[in-house]
């Protein structure tokens, strides 16, 4: 007998599912749900409260009570049920530790203590150590599937708003600091923080491409983070980022491998989402890439006019590692390869090494530029120390994402694990193009996705022992 859903009936289906979704143990989820659109939203555009300390002062803003908030919510999860979920993850926790007390020296070793901006570096460094309280959190308050659910819910659908409001940026509204029509667009969070954003939604579908919609959270907004993260990916156009999914992508296809057994056709449909992507942000970034080829001498030998994005960024890494090549253990101090009297030594040099370079491009003093490469910006400040502890934080988070891929039960689970180490991988590209800028949403969503390498490694060790 055919069954046949009256719309009471179908209200009371939805009324109970939402019930069940949103009841008193889902409570820290919600919080963290909460906070998502104040972490994904520029400063500039919130309120903020300057405290004195000292010489300096601290900007407190919405996005920092948003963080307090969290915190709070996992210190309340931890009294009710305790720190045992942080425990599967010692592989991530040992080396961010590490690293945290390698910048703490670096900030405060006598080169930086002498330093006139020390006060300045100071909040950055503690900001940092704000933002990584996130990563701590998230497996305390993410601790059951409908929890998954609502967080990759509500950053999907953020990320949809975010990349309405660029697409509307795109076609010449004049909102949140809009660039010219047609070009690439911040929408309300800058670039880097756009695209970082959109990269996890499309992280999110992925994993319903190879192994069905149905095995991943959140999986009826799959339509939705599919086209919004694609949408917001090519309108913040970063080449960065788009080089960081295509191989995220390929990750995520080798390990859904042997859990999901993808076919080749779905194999084409995840090689469109990336041709799509790439597509997209070369027709908006063109202008850029064509006068990178020329930097590169492979098209044309028109002489420049202005300041190349990628010719400068180039300049500014060839700086950093000079910097570091005379520091190689320590670096010179947190945040201080960006100072006049660390970056001028080695300009010289730099202009000789690339002549055809607009002046404008050269870091000078009132021009610290900085290196605006994550990877070399640690090597120049923190050595190689630093950056191998960098380094093992970001593999110790692919590594959990992997292994809840191969060896959680639940497929929810390992969809989540795929979501992870695509969108950490992402990442890891878009931080190639930009500097440690700490408190911004690209640090958000970077510790929010070790916090749910954690999350899935907590999983795997529950269905284990249970």
């Amino acid at each position: 007998m055919a069954r046949v859903a009256t719309p009471s009936l179908e209200s009371s289906l939805m009324t109970s599912r939402l019930r069940h979704l949103f009841d008193r143990e889902a409570l820290g989820a919600l919080v963290l749900t909460a906070s998502l659109p104040l972490l994904f939203f520029h400063e500039r555009y919130q309120p903020e409260l300057s405290v004195d300390i000292g010489s300096t002062s601290i900007d407190v803003r919405l996005s920092d009570a948003a963080v307090l908030a969290v915190v709070v919510a996992a210190i309340v999860a931890a009294a009710r049920f305790g720190l045992g979920r942080l425990q599967p993850a010692r592989l991530l926790w040992v080396p961010g530790v590490a690293l945290l007390a390698w910048l703490t020296f670096a900030t405060f070793r006598p080169a930086s203590l002498d330093d006139t901006l020390f006060d300045d570096h100071l909040v950055s460094f503690l900001k940092l150590g704000e933002y990584a309280l996130l990563a701590v959190a998230v497996p305390l308050l993410v601790r059951r599937a409908e929890d998954l659910t609502i967080v990759l819910g509500g950053l999907v659908l953020w990320a949809a708003v975010a990349a309405c409001v660029a697409v509307l940026q795109f076609f010449g509204l004049d909102i949140f600091g809009a660039w010219n029509a047609g070009w690439r667009q911040p929408s309300f969070l800058g670039h880097h923080d756009l695209a970082a954003l959109a990269a996890i939604s499309v992280a999110l579908a992925a994993p319903g491409i190879v192994a069905g919609r149905s095995r991943i959270p959140a999986s009826a907004l799959f339509s939705v983070a599919l086209t919004g993260g694609v949408l917001g990916l090519v309108i913040a156009g970063s080449v960065a980022a788009a080089g960081g999914l295509a191989l995220g992508i390929v990750a995520l296809w080798i390990a859904s491998h042997r859990r999901f057994a993808p076919s080749g056709r779905q194999a084409l449909a995840l090689v469109a989402v990336v041709a799509v992507v790439a597509g997209g942000v070369t027709a908006v970034r063109g202008d850029a890439l064509e006068d990178f080829l020329r930097f590169v001498g492979a098209r044309g030998d028109e002489p420049p006019v202005g300041v190349e994005t990628y010719s400068q960024r180039t300049v500014l890494a060839y700086i950093g590692l000079r910097i570091w090549q005379d520091n190689p253990i320590v670096g010179v101090g947190w945040q201080r390869s960006s100072r006049s009297e660390v970056f001028e030594p080695y300009v010289p040099d730099a202009r000789e090494r690339f002549p055809d370079v607009v002046d404008l491009a050269f870091p000078a003093e009132g021009r610290e530029w900085g290196v605006q490469n994550l990877y070399i910006q640690m090597l120049a400040d923190a050595g190689v120390i630093g950056l191998l502890l960098l380094l093992a934080v970001g593999a110790a988070g692919l590594i959990l994402a992997w292994r809840t891929v191969t060896y959680a039960t639940h497929p929810w689970a390992a969809g989540a694990g795929l979501t992870v180490l695509c969108a950490l991988l992402t990442l890891a590209g878009e931080w190639a193009s930009l500097g440690i800028v700490a408190g911004i949403p690209l640090e958000a969503a970077t510790c929010l996705l070790l916090g749910l390498a954690a999350a899935g490694a907590a999983t795997v060790e529950e269905e284990t022992s249970g």
